[in-house]
């Protein structure tokens, strides 16, 4: 009788075992995915948003340059179209127009004295932009809310939207 209740034992136990193994390999992988994921997360939510936009000016001055400065967050799906085309090929003549950094708002309660310094009002939604000068001066605010729809306008009208921006601003003059 004993040895009959041995074998039950042991298929569990084993089949415990088996299952645990796959439970982890899951949990790991689960874990890698995550990883993976908040590597691609466009907005560094612990950067220091005034040190990151010295930065970018101090680059944008010796470029000869001018500054985008580009308000979102990691949780805004918006954002992320965004920064993905402006990260791509069809964005790469815009990209050597101008520096960007990119200023996380949380949940609307981080980098708020630097949308305020460069005119953003986040109330209208974003990802909300700035482009500024390399002497400092605004060229473009969106106002209303116009990239606020990114995901719906697609990455052809993104970048024809930065085409007419960059068009109207006056270029830096090369020293």
């Amino acid at each position: 009788m004993s040895s009959t209740v041995a074998k039950p034992k042991f298929l569990i136990s084993l089949v415990s075992a088996r299952f645990l193994g796959r439970a982890a390999w899951l949990f790991a992988m689960a874990g890698v995915a995550c990883l993976a994921a908040a590597a691609e997360l466009p907005y560094d939510e612990h950067a220091d948003g005034k040190v990151l936009v010295q930065r970018a000016l101090r680059q944008a001055k010796e470029e000869h340059k001018e500054l985008l400065v580009v308000f979102g967050a990691n949780w805004c799906p918006d954002c992320r179209v965004l920064d993905s085309v402006l990260h791509s090929p069809d964005a790469q003549a815009l990209s050597r127009r101008f520096v960007m950094v990119k200023l996380d708002v949380g949940s609307f309660d981080r980098n708020i004295d630097l949308a305020r310094r460069f005119e953003i009002p986040l109330r209208r939604g974003i990802p909300a932009v700035a482009l500024v000068s390399d002497d400092e001066k605004l060229l473009y605010v969106t106002r209303g809310g116009e990239l606020a729809d990114a995901q719906k306008m697609g990455g052809a009208a993104i970048v024809d939207f930065f085409n007419r921006v960059l068009a109207a601003a006056p270029r830096p003059a090369a020293q």
